[in-house]
């Protein structure tokens, strides 16, 4: 499989930090963790007092809200490029060594703390996420969508499911749930919300054993004996029950090989999409099989969401890996390093059949 490969090159790593705005001299190193988990990006960046006009230990004593970005490049600071924009959600202030630490989240907080003030009967799962983040003062990067999603459920799941997500939880959990529904991603980078079909275009980023400076591979014995996925669905329209199979192991084997059965229950069905939905519950149980985590120099190429071809260690771990996790640290004291956790790409990023739009398969 071809793909890109990081190659040594000369390196200045640099690293700025702008608080409401304005770059600081006193940035002594950063964090950066960006997660694939449908969650919010997190930091933490330490400073010294006294080398900021403006920013000493009063204005961080007092400070109620505080807008962060960090910057982080490789050929210094003309490179830097924006790992995060968010704001502080904890400041510790440490008179006596001139410190400041400050950690946050990305602007995925607006709408994990926003709680879901109307129903959406008659909206499609794009205008809601179109409505949602720019009530949030985000950019809307969306694409679009047609089933309302009063249609998700009929009849009286419709309105249990709908009253469930008015009032009670919070709009990002709503847009998770309607990416689920459609089969999309959802994640906040930059100021923008991003509610699209997962990609499954770029090419893998090649990394070779000897690129690494630590390499954790675990295997999951359990996965690897066999896996069967079963589907149930009682058709309200049909009167009928519907069942779908599917499995890494052959029909009719017997589960006292050790075969892991899991069983799946979700309402009005048709057979071909239980059929689906069975299909697209195994790949994610398998991309779970193979995980690796990799320490490595750090470089800004590696992102979750992206594939990685991991090579050179001469055993089945040797293959594609879908990144969930890359944690990015830059400072004195280590340099510029990175960790990447990711998982078999076999199932991580399998598209979602159209005859599932409006479907739930994670619920």
């Amino acid at each position: 499989m071809s793909g890109s490969s990081l190659l040594p090159q000369l390196r200045q790593p640099s690293l700025l930090v702008l608080v409401q705005g304005v770059p600081l001299l006193g940035a002594i190193e950063a964090e950066v963790c960006s997660t694939n988990f449908l969650g919010a990006d997190r930091f933490v960046v330490r400073l010294a007092l006294g080398l900021d006009y403006g920013f000493d230990a009063a204005f961080w004593s007092a400070a109620t809200s505080v807008p962060v970005e960090v910057r982080i490049g490789t050929a210094g600071l003309a490179s830097a490029v924006s790992l995060i924009q968010g704001a502080a959600d904890l400041v510790e202030v440490d008179v006596l060594r001139g410190t400041v630490v400050i950690e946050g989240r990305d602007l995925t907080a607006r709408l994990i703390e926003r709680r879901t003030q109307d129903i959406y009967a008659n909206r499609t799962a794009s205008e809601i996420a179109t409505l949602l983040a720019q009530g949030a003062g985000l950019t809307p990067n969306v694409t679009a969508t047609s089933t309302p999603v009063g249609r998700y459920y009929q009849g009286e799941h419709d309105r249990l499911t709908l009253d469930r997500y008015s009032r009670t939880t919070t709009d990002w959990d709503l847009l998770v749930f309607l990416a689920q529904q459609e089969g999309f991603d959802v994640f906040v980078a930059g100021d923008g919300l991003f509610f699209q079909p997962p990609s499954t275009s770029a090419p893998p980023v090649m990394v070779d054993v000897s690129m690494v400076q630590a390499l954790r591979m675990e295997h999951a014995l359990p996965l690897a004996a066999g896996v069967s996925v079963t589907v149930k669905s009682w058709n309200s329209r049909q009167q009928s029950m519907v069942t779908a199979t599917t499995g890494t192991t052959s029909p009719g084997a017997a589960t006292d090989a050790g075969v892991r059965d899991y069983v799946s229950v979700r309402p009005n069905l048709t057979p071909d999409q239980a059929q689906a939905v069975a299909q697209i519950r195994l790949a994610e149980l398998m991309s779970h099989e193979r995980t690796i985590t990799a320490r490595m120099p750090g470089e800004l190429t590696i992102t979750p969401r992206t594939l990685v071809q991991l090579s050179g260690t001469g055993t089945a771990f040797d293959q594609t890996y879908a990144v969930d996790e890359v944690t990015r640290r830059i400072g004195d004291g280590c340099g510029f390093v990175q960790t990447v956790r990711a998982r078999a790409a076999s199932g991580a990023s399998l598209a979602l059949p159209s005859l599932l739009a409006g479907v739930a398969i994670y619920g």
